[in-house]
Parts: structure tokens; C-alpha cells; sequence
């Protein structure tokens, strides 16, 4: 047992003793003062520390944030069998042991009966307390984890998506500068008007490569001059056809993802006068899609794979729609996912982070409010119980509030843990992962 819980006992010990000396002893001397000390120390060390080590080896075996439901069933069983157990062997020590009051045949008559049933009641309230905050410890722990995991993720998703953004720039500069190298030999008049053409489109990569999402309509303007640019070196080798619909114009797509294909297009066909390679850009179930005539060229060494695999991710950073890659003996076609949300926002995964540790906040709060219901219950009833013996042991009156307020507290619970608002938040993310199938 930690040193914070045994002075925790000790203190308990101590006003326990001069509750009962003040208010239970006829005769104050020492000698009487010393047995209510001895009495109460041997109560508050024995239950304290019999409930401290089963919470602790339960805590162990059964932890709260793996399997909660399990483990509140298991409190509730081996504290009512332990406290059972520890309160009768107690009440033996003190009044056939300490006191002599009674021998163990009448001990065990039935003569003490109401004194270990009451005894026992206290000692299951404390229990309760103990446990209670034993898994307010364990939740906070836990909470605080899922917060920095939470953060973590939401930093690494940034950090990766900045990582990918950052390849277009040189990616772009690199491959545009290769095909002028191309054309400086081939027509050096289209070098120049390449070199024009490259300015522009390279401010527009400049632009646009820091934002997560564009619209359609600025994509595919940007594609268009990208395509005269490349008309230009292969002239009638390569044929572009645009069939977008206008509602999609002011929808969004991933920037520069256009161009990384129409690039690949170029980079894995060839195109010639006799057989030239034709690049369809059309708008199909609410997909952006990309497809061309296969005329696979043979390469010379394995491509680096930066153009698909970072449209990909950069996607799957932002949404949970897929990118599709369709392939036959014909064709080769990409799907890529058209969204409705606005640009430069935050990625949807970390919404998504933010929405769910707001979600976890609030159910924390629900919990806390719950246990810090049943902590006053534990404290509050017992002192009335007290006050009730001690005022007018002949009415019971305390049954009223115990069983009202009991009767609250296990209503409370089923609302928090079992019926509550978890099916109405059930059945909405049911509602909602039905609309995203669609």
C-alpha cells in the first residue's frame, strides 16, 4: 500500500476514535481513549488495507480502460464477499477479543447480527468510495493518454501531408525541365514558347501546392494549359478531350493531382502521329476521372512512383473515399474523389480527432458527475445512519433517503454506462456511415 493511503488510514483513525470517545464512552480517561484508538485503527487499517489490496490487484488483473463492465462486476463481488468476511472477523477482535463482551458461541448466536449488518453497510459505502476513486484515477490517466495520442496523430497527419505537398514543387520542376531539354533539340522555336507557357503554369504549381484542397473549375483550367504545353511538343501525337460537368465546377479535388496524371499518361505511353495516345478528363458518380488508351512504352529503369502514390495519400489524409485505378487490355483509368468541402480547412481526419476528444470530454464529464454523485452518497448516508442511532435509535428513519437517493443513483448510472443517449448516438453513426456509402 502506498505511503499517501496509509496516512490517509491513520488520519481516518484518528477522527474516528474521537468521534466515538466523545460521543459513545461513558467514562473519558486515558485507558478508555487508548482502547477506542486501538479499536478504531484496528477497523480502519484492516478494512482500509483488505479493500486497498484488492483494488490494487484487481486494478492489475482487470484494468478499468480495458475492460470496465468486467471489472465493475468483479468490485461488486469480491467486496461484498471481503468486507463480509473482514467485518465479522473485526467485530470478533473487538467484542470477543478486546472487550470480552461476549463469548464466541454467543458471538456467533445471532446476538450481534444488526451490529455486523450495519458495520458492514459502512464498510461497503467506503468500499464503494474507494473503488470509485480508484477508477476516476485510472480514467484521468487514461484521458490524458487519448489526448496526447489524439495530438500526436493530429501532428503527424500535418507533418505527413506537408511532407507530400513539398514533393510537387521540385517533382513538377524537374520532369517540365526534361521536356525542354527534349524540345531545346528537337524545335527550339517550341522551347521558347514552352519556356513561356512553363512560367505561367509554374506559378499557378506555386500557388496552389500549399493548399489541401481547389475547385474543379481551377484544376481543370490549370490542366488545360498544361495540355497546350505538352501539345506543343507532341503535337498531333496526343489528344486531350474534357467532358466535366459544370455542377462539379465548384466542388473540390486534390491540387496538382491533374497534372501528376496527365504526366503519367505522357511518361508510361508512346505517342505517335499513327497512334496517338488520347487523355479523357470526364466527370462520372461523383468522380473526377482520368483515363487514356493503353500504349505501354517499355522502361528504360523503374519509375520512382511519386505522382500516383502521392495523389493517394495526399486522399487518404483527407478523406475516407478511395482513389480508384481501373485497367484493361485497353484502357487505363483513375477515379479520383470529388468533395464537397472547402478549401483550406482543416484536414478531415484531425476534425475528425478534435470531434471525437470532444465526444470523450463530454463522456468524462457525464462519468464524473456520476461517481461524484455516488462519493456523496457514500459520505453523506453513512453520517445520517450516525445521526439517526444517535438522536432516535427506536425510529429508523434513514431507510428514506438511503433508498431515494439510491434509487437515483442506479438511474443515474444506467443512464451513464447502459440505456442513457448511447443508442441515440448508435443509431446516428449508423445513420451517417449509411449516407457515406452512398
Amino acid at each position: 500500500m502506498k505511503r499517501k493511503n496509509l496516512i490517509t488510514l491513520l488520519w481516518i483513525s484518528l477522527v474516528t476514535s474521537m468521534f466515538f470517545f466523545i460521543f459513545f464512552t461513558d467514562e473519558k480517561n486515558v485507558e478508555n481513549f487508548l482502547l477506542t484508538v486501538l479499536i478504531s485503527f484496528m477497523y480502519s487499517f484492516i478494512l482500509g488495507a483488505g479493500n486497498g489490496l484488492i483494488n490494487d490487484f484487481l486494478n492489475k488483473k482487470f484494468p478499468w480502460s480495458e475492460a470496465t463492465t468486467k471489472r465493475a462486476a468483479i468490485s461488486i463481488v469480491s467486496i461484498l464477499i471481503a468486507n463480509i468476511i473482514l467485518v465479522y472477523f473485526c467485530n470478533y477482535v473487538n467484542f470477543v477479543l478486546i472487550q470480552k463482551a461476549v463469548n464466541t458461541a454467543e458471538y456467533f448466536s445471532g446476538r450481534y447480527n444488526f451490529i455486523n449488518w450495519f458495520t458492514i453497510n459502512v464498510a461497503l459505502l467506503i468500499s464503494a468510495f474507494l473503488h470509485a476513486r480508484g477508477f476516476m484515477e485510472e480514467l484521468k490517466k487514461t484521458s490524458k493518454k487519448e489526448v496526447v495520442e489524439q495530438k500526436l496523430i493530429a501532428k503527424s497527419a500535418n507533418a505527413q501531408f506537408e511532407s507530400l505537398k513539398n514533393q510537387l514543387d521540385p517533382h513538377f520542376l524537374f520532369n517540365s525541365l526534361n521536356v525542354l531539354s527534349s524540345l531545346i533539340d528537337e524545335n527550339p522555336r517550341q522551347a521558347q514558347k514552352f519556356t513561356a507557357s512553363m512560367s505561367k503554369i509554374y506559378r499557378y504549381v506555386l500557388e496552389q501546392k500549399d493548399k489541401e484542397l481547389v475547385t474543379v473549375e481551377d484544376e481543370i483550367e490549370f490542366a488545360k494549359t498544361y495540355c497546350d504545353l505538352l501539345k506543343t511538343r507532341f503535337e498531333d501525337s496526343v489528344d486531350f478531350v474534357f467532358d466535366v460537368n459544370k455542377e462539379d465546377y465548384r466542388r473540390y479535388v486534390v491540387p496538382l493531382s491533374l497534372q501528376l496524371l496527365l504526366e503519367n499518361c505522357i511518361k508510361h505511353n508512346f505517342a505517335t502521329s499513327s497512334k496517338p495516345l488520347i487523355i479523357k478528363v470526364f466527370s462520372e458518380n461523383d468522380t473526377l476521372c482520368i483515363e487514356n488508351n493503353l500504349q505501354v512504352r517499355e522502361q528504360m529503369k523503374e519509375s520512382a512512383g511519386i505522382g500516383l502514390s502521392n495523389i493517394v495519400q495526399r486522399y487518404s489524409l483527407l478523406t475516407k473515399k478511395n482513389v480508384f485505378i481501373e485497367k484493361s487490355e485497353d484502357y487505363f483509368k483513375v477515379k479520383l474523389p470529388i468533395l464537397l468541402a472547402k478549401p483550406n480547412e482543416t484536414s478531415i481526419k484531425v476534425e475528425d480527432n478534435d470531434k471525437a476528444y470532444e465526444r470523450a470530454k463530454k463522456r468524462v464529464k457525464e462519468i464524473k458527475s456520476f461517481y461524484g454523485n455516488l462519493i456523496s452518497y457514500c459520505i453523506i448516508i453513512p453520517f445520517l445512519i450516525i445521526v439517526n442511532l444517535i438522536t432516535n435509535p427506536k425510529h429508523i428513519w434513514f431507510y428514506f433517503p438511503m433508498l431515494g437517493w439510491g434509487i437515483g443513483i442506479v438511474a443515474h448510472g444506467m443512464s451513464v454506462f447502459a440505456i442513457g443517449k448511447n443508442w441515440e448516438e448508435k443509431k446516428i453513426r449508423e445513420i451517417l456511415e449509411k449516407q457515406d456509402k452512398r
